[in-house]
């Protein structure tokens, strides 16, 4: 036991002693020591006071055989946030680093400690530390000793500090830590060191260099190796670790290298235990799996592989789980992972034939924007270039209600484009009379007529490009909403604008020669009477020889 007063007489020998030498130290020491040890209120800060810490320094850099319990008075001072800075004044840091090189585990981890604690939150000395050489030697430690968990955990929260520091990571590229972290992974006592050691991976994970790494050298089946061990299980700590891991897998995937190495042409662990999550009952997992598959469908042949191994049904059934009363996030992710499937066109004739459209039309009772937007672009995906796709949708009654009722969201601008565009693309996609009068049945033409004059330029090309097809092909169904949305004063204004793009012009140029071709529709002496001839023929001279031509053209007609 000891008391402050006790404290404070050690405090002043050890102030005076001008030798130091070990033998008076020591039980000076060991009464600083246990007062520490003992939480003694204000310990910590009287001894930063009294001014031996500059005495302790000597100590260290003498390596004498005090060194060791120096370097526990200095860790468990340094405890006290208000006394590290004087830790720094006073030279400790420097002192204590070249005990890293000991062979003593003793002062291997009271040296760790007192180093992690003063320099914990200080950036700048968090950064001498790595330009010192630290994170090799930290490293070396854990490849040492990897069974003394004290030591270990002392070096993996000191990296878990340094990860986020990109100096860091260049040191970290060159030692295989990915090695070192699997094995600790594997033998880790508790959530609390899996969670220290998952941090660390998510920030190194970060670098593309050391996610490459991390995906040779079998991080990513550790993780799923990890997940499955946990499952079934009900405690909240492992739901936290399957959480952590199942999204550090999925960020992994980002890269584009790392992620063929887990797809494994399909039959990969990491990617075969993916599909199980699309199966969990855990949520968590579900979202991770539907997020992973819509990685790994980053391109043409692995989404065609997939699409060959059964990935869809097993997207549909999580889908179909969550349409009441379901999860957003998953919804949103299941219909990310569909539409990146289906963007080769080859998938999408597939896709058609095994029903996915009718399937996810589940979906429109949704009231979710997100789950929306995701639903209606996946939509858009499924009828590019598919007119049976664009045939069906468009014939349905139901579907294009909802979708005009998006079209008109007023609180998602997003929802309101997607559905627009949706719209555009059956019209375009299909050439169907039948889904043209479909489409103007339920007040969809005066929809495109408002995406004609979008300030986005993909959006504005879409929609006259649809007004266009439908005016050819049923000219009744789209004259009255063209008349009484005035569009002809519109489509003048684009003609004229300057800062118009080349190819809206060109649309714009095609739907006013469908229009003037039109016997039923609207007539040359309309077309006439806004004066459309004056904005043709400024045309005629553009730099565009293929706008000049069709101006050109369409001036003859008139």
């Amino acid at each position: 036991m000891a008391d402050m007063d006790s404290v404070s007489e050690a405090l002043k020998a050890i102030s005076v002693s001008t030798d130091l030498v070990e033998e008076e130290l020591k039980p000076h020491l060991d009464t600083v020591l246990a007062g520490l040890l003992e939480k003694k209120k204000d310990a910590a800060i009287e001894i930063a006071k009294s001014g031996i810490l500059p005495s302790l320094a000597q100590v260290l850099l003498r390596k004498g055989s005090l060194s060791c319990q120096v370097a526990l008075v200095v860790a468990e001072m340094a405890r006290e946030a208000a006394v590290r800075e004087s830790c720094i004044e006073a030279g400790l840091v420097k002192a204590l680093v070249p005990h890293l090189n000991s062979s003593n585990e003793d002062m291997l981890l009271n040296t760790g400690r007192a180093i992690g604690r003063i320099c914990f939150d200080n950036a700048y000395q968090q950064d001498q530390l790595v330009q010192s050489g630290v994170i090799a030697r930290l490293v070396s430690i854990m490849r040492e000793y990897p069974k003394n968990d004290p030591l270990v955990n002392v070096c993996l929260l000191a990296l878990c500090n340094l990860a986020d520091m990109d100096c860091a990571r260049e040191a970290l590229a060159d030692l295989d830590v990915a090695e070192v972290l699997i094995l600790q992974l594997r033998r880790a006592p508790d959530a609390e060191r899996r969670h220290v050691i998952l941090e660390i991976l998510g920030s190194l994970g970060e670098s593309d260099t050391l996610k490459l790494q991390f995906a040779e050298s079998g991080v990513p089946e550790a993780l799923s190796e990890m997940i499955r061990s946990l499952q079934g299980g009900d405690d909240p700590h492992d739901f936290c670790s399957m959480k952590i891991a199942s999204n550090l897998i999925v960020s992994l995937l980002l890269g584009d290298e790392s992620m063929q190495k887990c797809f494994g042409e399909g039959s990969g662990v990491v990617y075969q235990d993916i599909l199980s999550w699309l199966q969990s009952s855990n949520t968590q997992l579900q979202l991770s799996g539907a997020l992973a598959i819509a990685n790994f469908a980053r391109n043409d042949s692995n989404c065609v592989k997939m699409l060959e191994l059964g990935v869809v049904p097993h997207i549909l059934a999580l889908l179909e789980k969550h349409v009441d009363e379901g999860d957003v996030s998953v919804q949103h992710a299941g219909l990310s992972a569909l539409r990146n499937l289906a963007i080769p066109a080859i998938n999408k004739v597939r896709m058609l034939e095994d029903g996915v459209t009718e399937r996810i039309k589940s979906l429109l009772r949704t009231d979710m924007p997100p789950v929306q937007f995701k639903l209606l672009g996946t939509l858009r995906m499924m009828v590019d270039g598919q007119e049976e796709a664009a045939l069906m949708l468009g014939g349905d009654a139901v579907l294009l209600a909802r979708i005009i009722e998006w079209c008109e969201a007023k609180d998602h601008v997003g929802v309101r484009g997607e559905a627009s565009r949706l719209l555009a693309a059956l019209i375009r996609h299909s050439r169907n009379p039948e889904v043209v009068r479909a489409v103007a049945k339920e007040g969809g033409i005066q929809q495109l007529i408002s995406m004609a004059t979008s300030e986005h330029v993909i959006m504005q090309n879409e929609a006259l490009v649809a007004l266009a097809i439908a005016s050819a092909l049923d000219i009744e169904s789209v004259k009255d909403p063209l008349r009484e949305a005035e569009l002809l004063p519109e489509l003048k204004k684009i003609l004229e604008d300057p800062a118009a793009a080349v190819e809206v012009k060109f649309s714009t140029l095609g739907l006013i020669c469908t229009l003037a071709n039109c016997s039923k529709g609207l007539t040359r002496d309309e077309l006439i009477s806004v004066n459309m001839k004056e904005s043709l023929s400024k045309l005629t001279d553009h730099s565009s020889s293929k706008l000049a031509s069709q101006a050109s053209s369409i001036l003859s007609l008139l």
